[in-house]
C-alpha cells in the first residue's frame, strides 16, 4: 500500500506569473483607481487599458493566441457598451472561455441581471472606498487565478509587446 501523497506548496523561488488583465474603462480616473486598487490589493498583474468596446475588440483580435486571463469590463461605455462587448466576446470561440468580470458603479438589479444573462462570470459594484475596492479585486484574483494553467507542465505565457491605451 502506498502512502497518500502530500500536497506541496508552490516554491517561493518561482512565484506564479502575473495575472494578465484587460481593463475596459472609459474614464481615466476610474482606470487609475482600478490600478491603484490592484496595487493596494497586492495583485501581481500586467494590465492593459482600453477606453471603449471597439478598442477592446480590436486589441483582443490583434493578439491571437494571447487572450488575457481576466477581462474587467465597465458596463457603461461609449461607442460599444459593455453588454455589446460581452455578447461579442461570449459569442466568439476564441474568447468565450476568458472570464469577464463586470465592474460598474451601478448596483441596479437590471444591470446585474443583464450581465449574467449575457454570461458575465461576475458582476462587481465598485465600492467608493479604495480599500474595499482592493479587497473586492483580491477576491476576483483569488477565484480566477486558481483556474489558470499554472502547473509546471503548462508552457509559460509570453505575451506579445503591447501598448496601453491603443488609439
Amino acid at each position: 500500500m502506498t502512502p497518500p501523497r502530500r500536497k506541496t506548496r508552490p516554491s517561493r523561488a518561482t512565484p506564479a506569473r502575473p495575472l494578465e488583465i484587460l481593463l475596459i474603462e472609459d474614464t481615466p480616473t476610474e482606470a487609475r483607481r482600478t490600478k491603484r486598487a490592484l496595487r493596494q490589493g497586492r495583485i501581481r498583474s500586467r494590465i492593459t487599458v482600453v477606453e471603449d468596446g471597439e478598442q477592446a475588440l480590436a486589441w483582443l483580435r490583434s493578439q491571437p493566441g494571447f487572450p488575457p486571463d481576466v477581462i474587467l469590463l465597465d458596463w457603461y461605455l461609449p461607442r460599444k457598451g459593455g453588454r455589446e462587448v460581452l455578447d461579442d466576446l461570449k459569442g466568439d470561440p476564441a474568447f468565450r472561455h476568458v472570464p469577464i468580470v463586470v465592474l460598474s458603479i451601478s448596483d441596479r438589479q437590471e444591470d446585474v441581471a443583464a450581465a449574467y444573462d449575457g454570461h458575465a462570470n461576475s458582476f462587481v459594484t465598485k465600492p467608493t472606498d479604495l480599500e474595499q475596492f482592493a479587497r473586492a479585486l483580491k477576491l476576483v484574483e483569488i477565484f480566477w487565478k486558481r483556474r489558470l494553467p499554472d502547473s509546471p507542465e503548462a508552457s509559460p505565457r509570453v505575451p506579445p509587446k503591447r501598448k496601453t491605451n491603443p488609439k
